[in-house]
């Protein structure tokens, strides 16, 4: 055993100094005099294929690299030109016809109707194009285009065409390839039509953009982008202090408080964008119809999950898992901060932290307590006894584990937790159904439509396992037809009412059991940045928000001064962020290729 620490101990030096050198050279890449950004980030990309690519920093990234036909409008979140300048619709919502403007792609040539045309239609005929985004196109019948104008002809109205989440992509550079499963993109530069162009990336440690002189709303204020990866939270947040980073988004409560006091950073906390909930496996099926999995069988009365759902202190959840940088959740799974579409529960339907009650919903039902306090089914045969799956390099879902456990035996239901590697978690929560109860979350865009397709009884898998995406495999009459209604509905305030009783009859079936809304905590430094532009701009979101505003008005300060400062300093925190990878690769699977968390939490 001591040979083998050894000799991994010294593989492990022999990989860090290779780090060393990569990172050595990236800091050390002349940029004298340029205006350079440096941005922190826990997740590395997926891929730099935007067809492909679905955790949450791969889209930031390509937003930044790529036009969308609308985007959001940096003061409402309402759909505003980009590639598309204006459009308009028929009679009977079924025809839309997309302006796209005159603009150039960052190698000169033009942009023109025909590559969103591509994009589309490589999406709704590859089936590899749909991995990222494959139900932006399902509504879609056809997609032509002809000169500057793009027709989009749909199978049935839908209400949030106007929020379609897909990059155009440049055909005379897309159309060569021919397996797009398999193909990276790792071309440089980039060939792309928003404020940024790709120039290079190194996989798990950085990538590097440089502004888009050809950019149609004019080239960026700084001149060069890089988004540097940790693996760990802590790493990343000793790169801030120490300089080698100027900001970094999506933090929890420990490491944002470790900035809240430090003299030299704005310690930036708002509104979010997530929900975080409890996915209750109560019945899972496959698109057929088919049980599938090993979920307990109480899940499957709704009073049981009713039970759960009051025994769930929420606001002792914010105070000491989120240490406050949260509220609590007595709505759904759209936040707070989507103002026009947050629903939240009012009168006898909200329910409240109430152990009483939910002892006195099981005895009702017929779960008894046994001599050793636990509950066992109606008929005896088995116990309460639940799994929790969490992610196993996550700490701050170790303490929401110990809290839920404390809350459920408190009902005569025991909760043991289960700890799973990102891809196993993925697997057992989203496809096979090998659980009873998982923490899970997403970033909710500003139509939040997508989010709510993940509860459609379409999202399950096939009976071969395969596609869907999932959240709770959730297959109700009443939230179909409802969503259907919402689809097709046109007149906004209309649309907004039937998303919100969707929201309501998440809340009352109780599929998923949304305990908090989580805060935007995120951290920059003041000797770097000297303004940058959230989205929304009233109070809202910088590396989190959905869209490249922030980081196309962020304006640095001079680099002599900076430097002087102390803030584009040495690249010993960078250095310290590598040497933390290595050191968990080796203790924990060196050999082994590590995902990060599961898609659950890298969703948008």
């Amino acid at each position: 055993m001591r040979k083998w620490l050894a000799r991994l101990a010294a593989l492990g030096v022999a990989v860090l100094v290779a780090g060393q050198g990569t990172t050595a050279a990236l800091a050390q890449d002349p940029s004298a005099g340029k205006k350079v950004l440096k941005v922190g980030a826990t997740q590395s990309m997926d891929s730099m294929n935007p067809f492909l690519a679905v955790r949450l920093v791969s889209t930031s990234i390509h937003r930044w690299m790529y036009g969308y036909l609308t985007v959001p409008d940096p003061k409402t979140l309402q759909p505003s030109p980009d590639l598309a300048e204006s459009w308009s619709a028929s009679p009977d919502g079924l025809t839309w016809t997309f302006k796209i403007r005159q603009a150039k792609w960052s190698d000169g040539q033009p942009i023109t109707a025909e590559d969103a045309a591509w994009t589309f239609n490589k999406m709704m005929t590859d089936e590899a194009a749909k991995t990222a985004n494959g139900p932006a196109v399902e509504n879609f019948q056809s997609v032509t285009a002809n000169g500057q104008d793009l027709v989009i002809k749909l199978k049935s109205p839908q209400a949030s065409i106007l929020e379609n989440p897909t990059p155009i992509m440049p055909k005379h550079v897309w159309e060569s390839v021919t397996d797009l499963a398999n193909y990276d993109a790792e071309k440089y530069p980039s060939v792309s039509s928003g404020p940024y162009v790709a120039v290079e990336h190194k996989k798990d440690q950085y990538v590097k953009l440089q502004a888009n002189p050809n950019y149609w709303r004019g080239k960026p204020k700084i001149d060069e982008l890089q988004v540097i990866f940790y693996d760990n939270p802590q790493a990343a947040i000793a790169g801030l202090k120490k300089g080698d980073i100027d900001l970094i988004g999506r933090l929890n409560p420990p490491e944002f408080e470790a900035i809240q006091n430090d003299p030299n950073i704005v310690a930036w906390n708002t509104q979010g964008r997530r929900a975080a909930y409890l996915q209750i496996n109560h019945g899972a099926t496959t698109s057929d119809g088919k049980p599938v999995g090993d979920g307990h069988p109480a899940l499957k009365d709704l009073k049981v999950r009713q039970a759960l759902h009051y025994a769930i202190d929420k606001q002792k959840l914010v105070d000491e898992v989120q240490n406050g940088l949260a509220k609590p959740a007595d709505g759904s799974i759209v936040p707070p901060m989507y103002k026009d579409w947050f629903w939240e529960a009012t009168g006898e339907e909200k329910v409240t932290y109430d152990p009483a009650k939910a002892n006195q919903i099981l005895d009702d039902a017929g779960y008894k307590k046994g001599p050793d306090g636990v509950r066992t089914m109606p008929d005896g045969k088995r116990k309460l006894e639940f799994r929790f799956s969490i992610h196993t390099d996550t700490p701050i879902e170790d303490k929401l584990a110990e809290y839920l456990t404390g809350f459920f035996k408190a009902i005569g239901i025991t909760l043991t937790t289960k700890k799973l590697d990102s891809s196993k978690f993925t697997e057992e929560t989203g496809t096979t159904a090998l659980f009873d109860i998982a923490i899970s979350g997403w970033s909710v865009n500003p139509d939040p439509e997508e989010v709510l397709a993940t509860h459609l009884c379409s999202r399950r898998p096939d009976p071969n396992g395969q596609g869907g995406g999932t959240e709770s495999f959730f297959c109700d009459d009443t939230f179909e037809k409802l969503y259907q209604e919402q689809l097709k509905e046109l007149d906004r305030p209309k649309r907004i009412e039937l998303v919100k009783q969707m929201q309501e009859r998440l809340y009352t079936q109780a599929p998923i059991i949304a305990i908090y809304y989580n805060n935007d905590l995120e951290g920059y430094r003041k000797d770097r940045i000297a303004s940058i532009t959230p989205i929304p701009e009233d109070k809202g979101l910088l590396y989190g928000g959905s869209g490249y505003w922030p980081f196309y008005t962020v304006v640095v300060k001079d680099p002599a001064a900076a430097g002087a400062s102390g803030g584009g300093g040495s690249n010993t925190g960078l250095i310290a962020g590598i040497v933390g990878a290595v050191v968990v690769l080796g203790l924990g699977a060196f050999f082994l290729t590590r995902r990060r968390k599961s898609t659950a939490d890298e969703r948008e």
